[in-house]
This record gives structure tokens, sequence and C-alpha cells, in this order.
């Protein structure tokens, strides 16, 4: 199994080159800022509008068990 590991970073590093010639100009630095802010941004909204409902069936969860409490009670 060892050798197969050693052999295969053997071949990786004769495959890959030793330097990457790019050139990243200011254009695609703003398009990754871009890409970056709109996840976040997305991301947000999403938190929100979920958040929204899943508090929503908490406070139904919630409500039902006061509710028995209450039943409980009464019952005695």
């Amino acid at each position: 199994m060892n050798k197969v590991k050693i052999l295969t970073y053997l071949l990786f590093l004769i495959i890959m080159p030793s330097k990457a010639f790019a050139y990243l100009d200011p254009g695609t630095g703003s398009i990754i800022l871009q890409a970056i802010l709109g996840f976040i941004a997305a991301s947000i909204a999403t938190i929100s509008i979920y958040w929204t409902k899943f508090k929503i069936i908490i406070c139904k969860i919630l409500n039902k068990k006061k509710d028995r409490k209450d039943i409980k009670k009464s019952d005695d």
C-alpha cells in the first residue's frame, strides 16, 4: 500500500507543472469580491426567511405543551 501512495505522489509531481503563469487583473478581483458578498447576502436572506418560520413552529410546539399542562391542571 505504501508503494502505491509513493508512486501516486511521484506521478503527481511529474505531471503537475512547477510554475503557474497566471495573471489576475483587477476585474477578476472585483468579480471574486462580488461573488463573496453575494454569497453572504444570500445566506443572510435565507437564514432570516427560515428563522421566522422556525420560530413560528417552535412557538406552536411550546404553546401545545402549555395547553396540555393547563388541561391536566384543570382535570385535577
